[in-house]
């Protein structure tokens, strides 16, 4: 997801009971889960562009207990990355939560050790806005990477039952599965394209970077109060690369629906413009195509067929999986019950598959 304040992502609507599977209709109430929240401190970290970082904060959510084999390495531990803008509390939210992260859910913290990390720049960890504005180092998604396994590492986990990922998480599954080839047993991307970011998809971010830049207050990253006109430029265009047109086409039948929504959309209050920036740049030398081949583990890739960001029509995802030696890719067909881009957290459109990736990649003992 990109950024909770784009709030016309995700519209709120559960879907009918038809879809629901029995793992996930257990219970009348959803039990909120237990979490822990903490932090870890990576020492002088040196990004790719060459800059450090005397310390890198990353802050982090987890769910369940560690469980260890008889050699004494975790065998339960799930990674589960948020998009652009989120966090990893994005996966609490009902549509994800109440799902999957229940008593015999799925991915039941009483069986696995989950891990939420808030990536840098975004969230609880260090960010542009900490401090250092527009001096911040100018990270892309394989230094996040690079500190995701830091993180991961640092909570003793050596080895991941499954890597997943949503949206900019999505990306990064891609990266975990050709820079760390051997260190989970199962991938699962969800919306994105393991490819250069072009076309349209980098005009907008474009747009939104520049749209910022170019309000007077922005002042070089350090402006006394924020880029308001600019933001919320940025604010319409995440509210469209986001959307999905059955579900605003139901949110708003009239023209006065669709009206009186717009200054909502364009409440930017919250919104921070260096972080924006950063985040949005972020993707900007993201391309995995060289090296799908590398990739070992077991990879489910889902993407859905009203996703503005990642639009079906081009074919790159039917040409793409078949370079990845154990990929798998499905499409989730347009409907009243997906929500564009957003789809990817809305579990019980794809938790059957789920359920099976996990079902056919347990480890032999």
């Amino acid at each position: 997801m990109i950024r909770s304040a784009a709030r016309a992502f995700c519209a709120p609507l559960l879907l009918g009971a038809a879809l629901l599977t029995s793992a996930a209709a257990f219970a009348a109430e959803p039990v909120k889960p237990v979490t822990t929240e903490g932090d870890v401190t990576v020492k002088d970290f040196k990004f790719k562009t060459g800059e450090t970082l005397p310390e890198v904060r990353l802050h982090y959510t987890t769910l369940g207990t560690p469980h260890r084999d008889a050699k004494g390495h975790v065998d339960n531990a799930i990674l589960i990355m948020h998009g652009t803008g989120g966090t990893g509390a994005q996966f609490l939210r009902p549509q994800f939560s109440d799902v999957l992260f229940q008593p015999g859910g799925v991915l039941d913290p009483a069986r696995y050790y989950i891990i939420l990390p808030d990536d840098v720049g975004h969230g609880k960890s260090s960010k542009p806005s900490d401090g250092l504005h527009a001096h911040f180092p100018q990270y892309d998604y394989d230094d996040m990477v690079a500190l995701e396994h830091q993180l991961v590492t640092r909570l003793g986990v050596d080895h991941l039952r499954l890597v997943m990922g949503t949206s900019m998480g999505c990306m990064h599954a891609f990266v975990w599965g050709e820079t760390y080839p051997d260190a989970m047993d199962a991938l699962m991307p969800l919306a994105c394209l393991p490819q250069a970011i072009a076309g349209r998809n980098r005009l907008w971010r474009q747009m939104s970077i520049a749209a910022i830049k170019k309000d007077p207050t922005w002042q070089g990253g350090e402006y006394k109060t924020q880029p308001t006109e600019g933001l919320r430029t940025a604010a319409a265009l995440l509210s469209i690369a986001g959307s999905a047109p059955i579900q605003m086409q139901k949110a708003y039948p009239t023209r006065e629906a669709a009206d009186a929504a717009v200054e909502k959309i364009l409440d930017v209050s919250g919104m921070e413009a260096n972080d924006l920036i950063y985040q949005l740049d972020a993707s900007r030398f993201y391309d995995p195509s060289p090296k799908l081949e590398t990739i070992k583990a077991p990879v489910l890739w889902i993407n859905s067929g009203d996703d503005f960001i990642n639009p079906p029509e081009l074919g790159l995802a039917e040409q793409l999986v078949k370079r990845i030696p154990k990929g798998q890719f499905i499409l989730i067909p347009a409907s009243d019950q997906t929500h564009g881009h957003g789809s990817h957290t809305w579990a019980v459109l794809w938790q059957d598959k789920l359920a099976d990736l996990l079902a056919r990649t347990t480890p032999k003992n």
